[in-house]
């Protein structure tokens, strides 16, 4: 590939604005400084790294479920490099126990098959509230078994990085805490339980939190609640910035509250990336409509939307600053995962890149300096 020099836009390295040209030989980072070897004039905006997205349900017209493959995760995250998510977790919501088997036999697939950008599953459920469901079916949420444990152990022994979604009502704290000891990211979600429950969680290892403010017990003045635990534990949170899911307001009150470890994700569906309107999940129809996804009955049913659509919403509708939208795009879900050669452009780093125009929107994706 010899030596390319990325110039003419702003560089973003994942912690801070870097003077000069990227320099990139063989597909790494070499260096900032004067422009070497072969020029590409990007005319403005901000170069970042690859994105990471932590909860991707599908895309391509793809959903993730019972008849997933190696084939269709290669397919989802291809189709999130061209969206500006250069790695991803292929997400699976709440289904059977035989399902959630096969999605773990192909993500492990994938991880021997080396396919580009995936990082790992997230199991979203099946044990979570089913008072707090969202378009999760209700039927098939259930209490965590040894099985289910077991089959989680295996998994987080074969992939890269394996999130599990929980709600403390349908896991006690020692599968909690087998689960955590096994490297497995728990996430809390999908509950409405108290904050004293879901800080005993975090005691017992869970570390994230799951679409916060979403599917959750809500911040009250006499209850805390699901996302008063939230935003004060030491842990993460993913977050849909989409101006939909969250009122702006509330995600300005948010990261005032926590400065640390909240991360961007999609939530996004089978329709990332294609034109379609609708499709069906688990014999239920999705519907698109001004950047809205529901069921037919109105209820959100996972987002219409992109990481660089959510940092540009953080930036322009919530006001924080560029630099910190962008590391909840990059290293924030880089050490979410622990992933410490991910998510910035330090010397030595592959470079994943995404170059955003002066209004944000998606320009140009590389992965290992090569145009996605």
């Amino acid at each position: 590939m010899g030596r390319v020099s990325f110039t003419g836009a702003r560089v973003f390295d994942g912690t801070d604005f870097q003077d000069g040209a990227l320099v990139v030989e063989d597909g790494v980072v070499i260096g900032y400084g004067p422009p070497e070897g072969h020029v590409v004039n990007l005319r403005g905006g901000i170069l970042a790294p690859g994105f990471l997205d932590l909860q991707v349900n599908g895309s391509g017209g793809l959903a993730i479920d019972g008849s997933t493959d190696r084939a269709v995760l290669e397919t989802v995250c291809t189709v999130q490099a061209r969206l500006g998510a250069t790695g991803c977790l292929p997400t699976l919501i709440t289904d059977s126990y035989d399902a959630t088997a096969r999605v773990v036999e192909a993500g492990i697939a994938a991880t021997k098959a080396q396919v580009p950008g995936f990082l790992g599953l997230h199991l979203e459920g099946p044990h979570l509230d089913p008072r707090r469901k969202g378009a999760h079916d209700a039927a098939l949420i259930r209490q965590m078994t040894e099985r289910d444990l077991a089959l989680v152990l295996e998994a987080a022994a074969e992939l890269p990085a394996l999130m599990v979604t929980v709600a403390p009502e349908s896991v006690t704290t020692d599968q909690i805490a087998t689960m955590a000891s096994a490297g497995v990211i728990v996430s809390l979600g999908h509950t409405d339980c108290t904050a004293a429950t879901a800080r005993s969680a975090f005691a017992a290892g869970a570390r994230c939190t799951t679409h916060l403010f979403n599917a959750m017990s809500q911040l009250g003045n006499r209850e805390a609640g699901m996302v008063g635990a939230a935003l004060t534990a030491d842990g993460f949170a993913g977050l849909i910035a989409d101006g939909i899911h969250v009122d702006p307001l509330t995600l300005r009150v948010a990261l005032a509250a926590k400065q640390d470890g909240v991360f961007l994700v999609s939530d996004c569906m089978a329709l990332a990336g294609t034109g379609a309107t609708e499709f069906h999940l688990g014999g239920r129809r999705i519907l698109r409509e001004g950047g809205r996804l529901t069921l037919e009955d109105g209820t959100l049913a996972g987002a219409d939307l992109t990481l660089p659509r959510a940092v540009q919403v953080l930036v322009e509708a919530v006001g924080i600053p560029s630099g910190r939208a962008l590391a909840m795009a990059t290293t924030i879900p880089a050490s979410v995962i622990g992933r410490g050669d991910l998510g910035h452009l330090r010397i030595g780093a592959q470079a994943d890149l995404v170059h955003l125009g002066p209004d944000w929107t998606l320009c140009g994706v590389w992965r290992a300096g090569v145009a996605a």
